[in-house]
């Protein structure tokens, strides 16, 4: 996406501002029906609404490169976002309940990494293309075919699957004498709330860092075509960093490991500010690494908080902040790079990831590290 808005931009004249609020229109729509995603995944099972989220996706990338203005693309972002709410939950409670407790935060982690191998794949086709003198908008319809393709396969895989969970959700029953559960399913809300908090403020940085990455290479005198290559590093880094950290946070316990990885953020976004235009692009690895793990670990720390047959609706009320702090950062991030410069913002950004240190020590106590 962040390939795509920097081109949208070049093409279409845009601001920072501007592009912070389609993102913003995309986390929007995400926001608002994530929340819901999990209620509907009961009703309807996961691998449907995954189908659902697919098809979703598909149909805004091919309506992309028939946008003529800032509106229709408004628009077709805000297909986007839906597309994005209906998948993300789902996907997550397939991998949980489908991993033994103490593999869930490794699991977990590996699904992390495999949608940012998606995201890496999806800019690397991307960036190559508009290198190979290949029109966004060729590219654009090209994904959303693929979009449609995959919702298909989907359907295709689990249509005949049968699922102890659905049973177990159609019932409303659990595992300890058949009592049903109610509401939310949330086993330690204390515990709950302070990830609610603290992945709000880290879904928000990822984002604006993987939206703004190319414009600061651009801003340090790199070319577009380069430039779109940092977001390509960048998520590269992401990858490797949530595979490992989820794995980091099951062997140190999850504050060692997030407040390690967060301070570890800061200092990458102060080098890459500071930094002139090729060495910032190579350490946007490193950087991709710590500022988009972190999520890995407050996500596997969740599955220990949730009733199995509620995962689902667990994870839907867990993403909802953090798609409603996405809508925010990138609005204020490119407000505030308008007004006093793209470099100066990534700094700010270093001491919003500060800001989720002190809350994690909440879950320190209460998991005794």
């Amino acid at each position: 996406m962040s390939v795509l808005l920097i081109v949208l931009a070049e093409t279409f004249g845009l601001s920072y501002t501007q592009v912070g609020l389609l993102k913003g229109l995309r986390s929007g729509a995400q926001a608002t029906l994530e929340v819901f995603s999990g209620w509907i995944a009961e009703r309807m099972g996961d691998a449907v609404l995954l189908m659902f989220g697919l098809s979703f996706l598909g149909l805004g990338f091919l309506a992309l490169p028939f946008a003529s203005n800032i509106g229709i693309i408004g628009l077709c972002f805000l297909v986007i976002g839906a597309g994005t709410a209906l998948h993300h939950a789902p996907s997550s409670s397939l991998v949980v309940n489908n991993s033994a407790a103490e593999q869930q935060s490794g699991a977990l982690g590996i699904y992390n990494a495999s949608g940012d191998v998606g995201k890496l794949v999806f800019t690397g086709v991307f960036s190559l293309g508009i290198g190979l003198g290949v029109a966004w908008y060729e590219i654009s319809f090209f994904f959303g075919v693929l979009a449609l393709v995959a919702a298909f396969s989907v359907w295709l895989m689990a249509r005949n699957v049968p699922s102890e969970i659905m049973r177990k959700r159609a019932t409303g029953s659990t595992d300890q004498g058949g009592e049903k559960t109610k509401g939310w399913g949330i086993l330690d809300w204390r515990s709950y709330r302070v990830l609610l908090f603290v992945s709000s403020i880290d879904t928000g940085v990822q984002t604006v860092g993987i939206i703004f990455a190319p414009f600061i290479m651009v801003a340090k005198g790199l070319p577009v075509s380069i430039a779109t290559a940092g977001a390509v590093i960048l998520l590269a880094g992401g990858v490797f960093g949530k595979a490992c950290c989820g794995f980091l946070a099951a062997k140190i316990g999850p504050f060692k490991a997030f407040a390690l990885v967060q301070i570890l953020t800061a200092i990458g976004l102060v080098l890459v500010a500071i930094s002139p235009g090729w060495i910032a692009l190579f350490l946007l690895f490193p950087l991709g690494c710590v500022l988009q793990g972190s999520s890995s670990i407050t996500y596997g720390h969740a599955s220990k908080l949730i009733q199995p047959e509620k995962m689902a609706r667990g994870y839907a009320l867990l993403y909802a902040p953090g798609s409603f702090a996405s809508i925010i950062s990138p609005i204020i991030f490119g407000w505030y790079a308008d007004g006093n410069g793209i470099d100066n913002a990534t700094f700010l950004m270093s001491l919003f990831v500060l800001l989720s240190i002190p809350p994690m020590a909440m879950l320190k106590a209460s998991n005794g590290e």
